[in-house]
């Protein structure tokens, strides 16, 4: 009986927290859980030394959660996110794809994806206009892995 009630002290549930958090991040990408996971740690850290009521525990977690989120996101997104594998930022991809031709494979339909072919691979396509396929296209736009493209005339 006594290892439950070690169990359930403040300290130990936000340890426990923190660290379920800590690994949750892995599942969700954004970088965003884990600060929340550290506020959890930090809550625990100082239930070890003081004994905060509640609200102030809940307080001291919102608090440093949402500093340490809005201090190191951008920092560490700059680390572990925003980098190919020879060295390029990632919105510099976008000047690999704009501008360039591509021909159409499947025909696109104003609403409807077709198909075009762009450096020997084929991509989901979007445009204004219907395009037949066999006609070159201007790549104009690229929206994760659909390009807009544009009728060359």
């Amino acid at each position: 009986m006594d290892t439950l009630k070690e169990f359930f002290k403040p300290e130990v549930i936000w340890f426990v927290l923190g660290i379920i958090l800590l690994i949750a991040e892995f599942s969700m990408p954004g970088i965003v859980i884990l600060f929340f996971g550290i506020g959890a740690i930090i809550v625990s850290i100082l239930c070890l030394f003081f004994d905060p009521s509640l609200n102030v525990q809940l307080m001291i977690f919102i608090l440093s959660s949402v500093i340490l989120l809005i201090s190191f996101r951008r920092w560490l997104k700059k680390i572990f996110i925003g980098k190919t594998k020879n060295g390029k930022e990632m919105d510099d991809l976008q000047d690999e794809f704009v501008g360039h031709k591509a021909v159409v494979k499947e025909k696109i339909i104003p609403g409807l994806q077709g198909k075009v072919e762009f450096n020997g691979t084929l991509w989901k396509a979007d445009a204004d206009i219907e395009i037949k396929e066999g006609n070159p296209v201007e790549i104009i736009q690229k929206e994760n892995i659909t390009l807009k493209v544009k009728l060359l005339k």
